[in-house]
């Protein structure tokens, strides 16, 4: 809307001196809206309906005065310019009115000041709205901050440069144990001590700065503080510096990192577990095939994560025979890794005296299931190879089959379980299959349950069919060479 153009309420039982107020506020240059009423219930509803740039008022009219309506006006509770306009009413009255809240009185034989009046007051009006606006806005900005400070989950305190502490949000007592209130007048160090007394011990919080250390700008820094009950934490902190008054005065905002700080600690733990475990793991595997007539073998593992429970093992056995053995721990990292180095000298040992795979896995098994608690088991397929006749039997406790391919790539026997894993009952007895006749271009394939859980990016399963599982792990190998 123009700023010339204002909507203008006249309380005026004269139509002709409405009129010739209209009349002065164009020549003013004003565009008025006009809106002309006589009656206080008309007036009373034209405020409250609507918003007005400007009222001028009569002061006599029929059954009423001036006055009346300006109450009406404050009633409702809207800030707008009233001007009383009136044809002779005394100093006195008009004063009255001025300090009942009328903006302004002129006398309708002297109405040169009308523009000039209406100008002022519309302007004046204007101003008071922005100075509102101005503080509500800082009261809103007030009640936020004011509900920022009083749930934070971080201790906020505000200190003067002698680092005496003026203001402390609730979050205190969650982070350093003094009530918010209590604390208001004491100094820092209470809370920030400058050194660490030898016999505290602080090895969960880590590599961290000291107090001294830490500078006043934006960033956050990590330290130690004390608490009310004279305990130690590690804290993240971070220093502001303003002024209020020409005064220097320092925000500090204090967060507990004391349990991230244990967390961080104990995946460093971790993380060394899982490298021994990986390097206890690496030692496990063949460095090298076997070099056996008429065989050609390779085997390989990668690990998913750092260290698994998976290995495999070449053996050497009585009567020229060689042992093949893919082997499963459950779980991860250190434990298993013992396990599965526990596993691997078990088997060794005993594939020096036996070439039944099923008289082998009988024995370690009654041994694995005393060291063994509930929640652990091994699996096995465990193959030997008979070079004399040229046959392959095995036992599978609990593994994923092998299979065994002729030359054209399809399946001539599946390697199914026959038996459970090791380490879950002593008394199970495992069963040698029929001997599997080997031609030449007949090849083996053992793996882990890591073949057969990979999956796409479609998240389908890398094994779909018997038949494919094999073209797939063949092609592997192929691509691998």
């Amino acid at each position: 809307m123009d700023s010339r153009q204002i909507k203008t309420l006249i309380l005026e039982d004269s139509e002709f001196d409405a009129v010739v107020l209209e009349s002065l506020l164009r020549k003013g240059s004003y565009d008025p809206h006009i809106l002309r009423v006589e009656s206080l219930e008309d007036f009373s509803h034209a405020v409250s309906s609507e918003d007005w740039d400007v009222i001028l008022a009569d002061y006599n009219l029929p059954g009423f005065q001036a006055p009346a309506a300006l109450s009406v006006l404050q009633k409702v509770g809207k800030d707008i310019p009233f001007i009383i306009i009136s044809g002779g009413i005394g100093e006195d009255t008009a004063v009255e009115a001025m300090k009942a809240g009328a903006h302004d009185y002129l006398m309708k034989g002297q109405l040169a000041r009308l523009v000039p009046a209406v100008e002022r007051e519309i302007r004046e009006a204007r101003n008071r709205k922005s100075a509102r606006d101005s503080e509500e806005a800082l009261r809103r900005s007030e009640r936020l901050s004011r509900l920022i400070l009083e749930h934070s989950m971080d201790a906020i305190l505000l200190t003067d440069s002698d680092s005496v502490i003026q203001l402390a949000n609730p979050a205190v007592q969650n982070v350093f144990g003094y009530d918010h209130e209590a604390i208001v007048g004491l100094n820092m160090s209470i809370l920030l001590p400058s050194h660490i007394p030898e016999d505290v011990d602080i090895s969960d919080f880590g590599n961290i700065i000291h107090l001294p250390n830490i500078a006043v700008d934006r960033l956050a820094h990590e330290t130690i503080a004390q608490r009310k009950d004279h305990t130690f934490i590690a804290i993240e902190i971070s220093l502001n510096s303003f002024e209020i008054g020409g005064k220097p005065f320092y925000a500090a905002i204090i967060r507990d990192i004391s349990a991230r700080k244990r967390a961080e600690k104990e995946l460093r733990s971790n993380e060394e577990q899982f490298r021994v475990a990986r390097e206890i793991q690496q030692r496990l595997f063949p460095k090298c095939p076997p070099d056996i007539p008429g065989l050609d073998v390779a085997g390989m593992t990668i690990p998913a994560q750092m260290s698994g429970g998976d290995y495999y093992d070449y053996l050497l056995m009585p009567r020229g025979c060689w042992g093949f053995i893919v082997a499963d721990v459950t779980g991860h990292g250190v434990g298993p890794a013992m396990l599965t180095a526990e596993t691997r000298a078990y088997i060794r040992l005993l594939a020096k005296e036996y070439t039944s795979p099923a008289e082998i896995l009988n024995q370690a098994n009654k041994v694995l299931a005393d060291d063994l608690d509930f929640e652990r088991y091994i699996t096995a397929l465990l193959v030997v190879y008979n070079p004399v006749h040229e046959t392959f039997t095995y036992v599978n406790a609990g593994h994923p089959p092998g299979f065994v391919f002729d030359s054209e790539g399809n399946v001539k026997r599946e390697m199914e379980l026959n038996g459970s894993p090791l380490g879950i009952r002593p008394e199970i007895a495992y069963c040698d299959s029929e001997p599997i006749e080997m031609k030449p271009g007949d090849g083996v394939i053992l793996f882990s349950d890591g073949i057969e859980e990979t999956q796409n990016e479609g998240g389908q399963f890398f094994f779909k069919s018997t038949h494919t599982r094999l073209v797939e792990i063949c092609s592997g190998l192929q691509c691998l060479g």
